[in-house]
């Protein structure tokens, strides 16, 4: 007998978002049942639900930033209990057998993950997501949270986190480098607390000024405007490596300008737009231009445990479900610091 749970969809591209129930998937021997707590809202979750990306599947349950606690496991469970604090991020499913899986780069699965949301399951049955009451996900992609991190502030770590640490991690972030972020949003303010905690020295590089006090207060060692016209000719061949978080089409010559000999620089915003820059560029100082999306289970679950043991957390604007339409429309005029988290109790 199918159960259905309370959730919050997007019954049509570009439609708000309302109250509906959607079925729940039966617990399987190596399953667990999650109560969601709380659920992060990602600026992808407003491409989807406005087929940015892409033609959807709908009605659409976003929310791929999930933090609950587990009340049920399969009979073959052996990673959780009931009552685990855990996690679920942006995939709940992968082959596997192919070289990625086993090497612990998930996210690059060469058959294609199963998306928490707006995908469909093996058996066809599409994917529901965080804007809900419970999930039911294969216990290996159930995370745990450290009791070092509050559920509320750790729910936008499962995207938003490890999209900033998988490339700080991989291009070796660290003492005696230098990083710049570029956007101080829901990605890039955590961005810049791992950075920190990390021992980069840390520049924040956001349109104007009014985000300032904040950056340092996160933990930056400097702050520029992106909209000060000098400050791509001061900065210029200043950092070992500039990741950019924001979705909109950047003028990637100008920020490639800011790279050092042999630097990097990283995209981990996916803007709905084509974009295109001019070779020279890179080969002038033999840069390279990279992208970088999430990372795999092992080192979500290690950037979990890195957060918790450094008190890291997202800066969190606590909602319930019938404010969710209300901040879309907020996060797509900047306005939320610095990220939105929906009280999966209100739904």
């Amino acid at each position: 007998m199918t159960t259905n749970v309370p959730a919050i969809a997007a019954p049509a591209p570009h439609a708000p978002l309302e109250r509906t129930t959607v079925p729940l998937r039966d617990v399987g021997e190596h399953d667990v049942l999650i109560e969601i707590k709380y659920a992060g809202i990602c600026h992808s979750d407003i491409h989807q639900v406005r087929n940015g990306w892409g033609e959807g599947i709908f009605p659409m349950v976003p929310g791929h930033e999930i933090a609950g606690v587990v009340t049920r496991v399969g009979a073959g469970v052996t990673r959780h209990r009931v009552g685990d604090r855990v996690g679920v991020g942006c995939f709940v499913g992968s082959c596997g057998t192919c070289a990625q899986c086993r090497g612990g780069l998930e996210q690059f699965c060469a058959q294609g993950i199963t998306a928490t949301y707006n995908d469909r399951h093996a058996d066809g049955e599409p994917t529901y997501g965080g804007y809900s009451t419970h999930i039911v996900v294969e216990e290996k992609h159930a995370l745990r949270i450290p009791e070092g991190i509050a559920l509320d502030e750790a729910a936008p770590l499962l995207c938003a986190g490890i999209t900033l640490y998988s490339p700080l991690a991989h291009w070796k972030a660290g003492p005696g480098t230098k990083v710049a972020i570029v956007g101080l949003g829901g990605l890039g303010h955590v961005g810049v607390k791992i950075a920190r905690e990390l021992g980069a020295e840390v520049t924040v590089l956001s349109q104007s000024e009014r985000k300032r006090e904040d950056a340092f207060r996160l933990g930056a060692d400097h702050y520029h405007a992106t909209g000060d016209p000098e400050t791509f000719t001061k900065l210029a061949g200043s950092f070992d490596l500039v990741i950019s978080t924001v979705s909109a089409p950047l003028d990637l010559d100008a920020y490639l300008g800011l790279v050092r000999v042999d630097g990097v620089m990283v995209n981990v915003g996916a803007p709905e737009e084509p974009v295109s820059f001019d070779l020279s560029s890179l080969v002038g100082g033999r840069k390279t231009l990279a992208g970088s999306m999430i990372g795999g289970l092992a080192e979500t679950q290690e950037m979990l445990d890195f957060c918790a043991e450094r008190g890291i957390g997202a800066e969190i604007e606590l909602i319930t479900a019938d404010q969710v339409n209300e901040a879309y429309e907020r996060i797509l005029a900047s306005d939320v610091r610095y990220r939105f988290v929906i009280d999966a109790a209100t739904i």
